[in-house]
């Protein structure tokens, strides 16, 4: 994003943001019209879309007449590009039946990307992924959140006319992707008794017996994270003199209990989430643990696993549905009282220690 694009999107987005603390201080309800009118329109032009050129944005898009509209399509080269659909402000975002619809057309129709938006929250979905409706979701950001300013900047500038047509945003799905993939496979290995890593520890340490280990990495704290890929601009190679050496910086991961310890969330608390019409609660520890139905989990991932599990049992081959636990439970916003993913607060927490290279 150019400095000019930048100022651009930030400006709309600070007019939107006034916007909507002057309608909620009102108390109004808008209705979906006014949102798109006042809250959504501006952002879109500021992402650089022509609103008035119908070879680029169409509104009411059917593919066939008899088809339910999506409230906005995109085009590139006179292809369909993205989706979004928008609802009310004063609307969730959480119902099933509005993201099954968008991403069912999108499905049918060819379109890989999708937003689902109420003019403050934005919701991004991948309809190609092979995967539950729940792990097509690959970011959300909210306008009115002033601490993820930079993350909601980034966000927005991936569904830009400009970025949509690099296909930035398909090359950090992919990153996301298999980093999603690749901890539910470590999740499950680390946490499920699995005999290959025992005896591959027992090659490593002489001396010890197959069920000392076991033992033993039942009793560690296994946590698997991934830092957020930032949406920055391709960088040059770099030039070495001859004899220097290359160092690469780690990125910092982000633990339940790094939000814990740097008073980012209090615990203990309750969170929650609303899946499938069924209310479903658990317990935050001060250790980090993660407390449903009874049972102690090391991971929101995998209480949100066993929660899912609880509502449409496993599928075959698992023990429980996988799950980004992040993005599944919501606690209360201690200011405004509504729901909020626990996934702000780390991005909260790197925007302010990760990013910056501190721990």
């Amino acid at each position: 994003m150019t400095e000019k694009d930048h100022e651009k999107l930030l400006d709309a987005l600070l007019r939107v943001r006034k916007r909507i603390e002057q309608i909620k201080g009102r108390r109004e309800s808008i209705g979906e019209q006014n949102t798109k009118s006042t809250l959504i329109d501006p952002v879109l032009l500021a992402l650089g879309w022509n609103l008035e050129e119908l070879e680029e944005v169409c509104r009411e898009f059917r593919r066939k007449p008899q088809d339910n509209p999506v409230d906005y399509a995109f085009f590139m080269l006179r292809s369909p590009c993205l989706f979004v659909e928008a609802k009310a402000l004063e609307k969730e975002l959480h119902d099933r039946k509005w993201i099954s619809q968008i991403l069912g057309y999108a499905t049918v129709v060819g379109v890989e990307w999708c937003v689902l938006t109420n003019g403050d929250e934005y919701r991004i979905y991948n309809s190609h992924a092979t995967v539950d409706i729940d792990e097509k979701l690959f970011r959300v950001i909210r306008v009115s959140d002033q601490t993820q300013e930079k993350y909601t900047l980034d966000t927005l500038d991936l569904l830009s006319k400009n970025r949509m047509g690099e296909k930035l945003i398909n090359a950090l799905w992919k990153v996301h992707f298999v980093d999603h993939r690749v901890k539910a496979a470590l999740v499950d290995i680390l946490h499920n008794e699995d005999g290959a890593l025992t005896r591959l520890v027992r090659k490593k340490i002489a001396g010890l017996s197959l069920a000392e280990i076991r033992d033993s990495l039942k009793r560690a704290d296994f946590r698997v994270d991934f830092p957020v890929i930032a949406t920055q601009e391709p960088t040059k190679p770099m030039t070495l003199q001859k004899g220097e050496k290359r160092t690469i910086k780690a990125p910092l991961g982000v633990k339940l209990t790094d939000l814990i310890h740097a008073d980012f969330l209090k615990a203990p608390i309750e969170v929650e989430c609303r899946y499938r019409k069924t209310t479903l609660k658990a317990n935050i520890q001060e250790d980090g643990t993660v407390i449903f139905g009874g049972e102690s989990y090391d991971s929101l991932s995998t209480a949100a696993g066993m929660a899912r599990k609880s509502v449409i049992g496993a599928p075959p081959g698992r023990k429980y549905p996988q799950t980004n636990g992040w993005t599944f439970w919501k606690f209360p916003d201690p200011q405004t009282g509504q729901l909020k993913e626990i996934d702000n607060l780390r991005q909260h927490f790197l925007e302010k220690h990760g990013r910056s290279g501190k721990s």
